[in-house]
């Protein structure tokens, strides 16, 4: 009797336990919440609004419709920063993807210093981006910069890099290809969860390293590729202000002129909000339709636990 009593009353008390859990959830969360609504959701949608607008800050705004997105397709400048933005992402996006899964290949098996080399991968990634911005200035000089004189030493051509629109923007790639930190630590976490007997069977049927790469550690690690593409993407689109502002300014030719620098000085310098604001909606659109560009294309690199 005791026991029916029991087994009668467990679902009940299952069901209390999941409630407070669901409560102690909700309670750590609320701060998160809070501070994502005050921060991010209502000035995004601000934002929006004044889009439609004609604001200056020193008076009302005033509802001009349409006119901002119009002013901007005749804007040459706003042409030029999109098209920068778009190259950029495009260039930096998969560098960064395919140096991530190169080391973490390179750096998975444990070895004599291999916490040292793991550590120095995600090194640059912690450093803020003010600090990384001159590092690199120092680095991409022309005529003392240790890049420049370690390719005069090769015997190799040198570059002028930011000082000459064809290579600034390029130069700016290859500083964002080195803060794969999170990248790397993320295809090391999911090269770890393959199991070891699937390299023993293929090795044992005559596959080699290529073979089980090709068959075994691409497919296992295409989930993690793709929300690294997709959060690549959206963190690329926004990244480029610090090195443009601190190191070009936009220049040389406006050759690292990207919307994110375009947007503060439409703001902060014109005093065109609403323009701004425009440029911000725009931007987040063009984001979205490049994720769910990426999605469609590669919306085979997942699986289901379930399957």
């Amino acid at each position: 009797m005791k026991r029916k009593r029991s087994v009668r009353s467990s679902p009940t008390r299952l069901s209390r336990q999941a409630t407070r859990d669901h409560g102690a959830l909700l309670l750590m969360l609320t701060p998160y919440l809070i501070g994502t609504t005050v921060l991010v959701v209502v000035p995004a949608l601000l934002a929006m609004i004044i889009a439609f607008t004609r604001y200056d800050t020193l008076g009302s705004p005033e509802w001009v419709g349409l006119g901002n997105f119009e002013s901007l397709a005749s804007n040459s400048l706003f042409s030029v920063a999109a098209r920068n933005s778009l190259v950029f992402v495009l260039l930096a996006v998969p560098l960064r993807i395919l140096g991530a899964l190169a080391l973490a290949l390179l750096l998975r098996a444990p070895r004599p210093g291999i916490g040292l080399l793991r550590m120095a991968v995600f090194f640059p990634t912690v450093i803020p981006d003010v600090a990384y911005a001159l590092i690199w200035l120092w680095i991409f000089n022309p005529i003392y910069g240790p890049l420049n004189l370690a390719l005069k030493a090769l015997g190799l051509p040198v570059s002028p890099w930011l000082a000459e629109g064809n290579t600034a923007l390029l130069a700016i790639v290859i500083m964002a290809a080195f803060q794969i930190g999170e990248g790397f630590v993320v295809l090391l976490a999911g090269l770890q969860n393959v199991p070891e007997e699937y390299y023993q069977i293929a090795a044992l049927e005559g596959g080699n390293r290529w073979q089980q790469f090709r068959f075994i550690t691409l497919p296992l690690l295409a989930p993690w590729l793709l929300l690294l593409t997709l959060r690549d993407i959206i963190l690329s689109a926004q990244n480029t202000f610090t090195p443009a502002f601190l190191m070009t300014g936009g220049g040389p030719y406006y050759a690292t002129l990207f919307l994110p620098l375009l947007m503060y000085q439409e703001a902060f310098d014109a005093f065109r909000f609403g323009s701004a604001a425009a440029m911000m909606l725009l931007l987040l659109l063009g984001v979205g339709l490049l994720l769910g560009l990426v999605y469609l294309v590669v919306r085979g690199w997942g699986y289901s636990d379930e399957q």
